[in-house]
């Protein structure tokens, strides 16, 4: 079945996250290939920047910050929350997430207290597939855009 058009401007949220110095540096060292609380053995050295209070204390944003893809374990939320919420009536096993992009803004901190809004803005149908897009926003406690995401999905029908 086809998912409604009349969805697009649904929003979802406020999602609120406080950020912390153990889940930057976990982030990193995961995404560099290595495994976390074994720094050592990272495949691919994750910058030290969000790793190392030291070498990040002389970087031009003065103390830790969040690599460019950390976006992902708060922004995501309001794409979930689309893709599984009843009223669209997706079939989750027929979903597959199929791109997402970011704009950054602000850096990410320790600390940073971080709210997400996330709106669907397309719902589109080519041939038997779906198409679902949801534009997420995230902002921290001054106000300051720190991300805004485009997510998307495909259903098959």
């Amino acid at each position: 079945m086809p998912i409604d058009p009349r969805h697009v401007g649904r929003r979802y949220g406020p999602f609120r996250t406080t950020v912390c110095a153990d889940q930057i540096r976990t982030f990193a060292i995961a995404v560099a290939g290595g495994s976390p609380g074994y720094f050592g053995t990272a495949v691919g050295d994750p910058h030290p920047w969000s790793v190392d209070d030291e070498a990040a204390s002389r970087s031009p944003h003065g103390a830790l910050v969040a690599p460019p893809t950390f976006g992902v374990t708060f922004a995501m939320k309001p794409f979930a929350m689309a893709c599984s919420d009843p009223e669209l009536g997706i079939d989750l096993l027929r979903l597959l997430h199929a791109e997402q992009e970011f704009e950054h803004g602000a850096p990410i901190r320790p600390g940073d207290e971080l709210t997400t809004m996330g709106e669907i803005v397309e719902i589109r149908s080519r041939g038997p597939l779906e198409f679902l897009a949801v534009r997420t926003e995230t902002v921290n406690a001054a106000g300051e855009r720190v991300l805004v995401g485009r997510w998307t999905a495909v259903v098959r029908r």
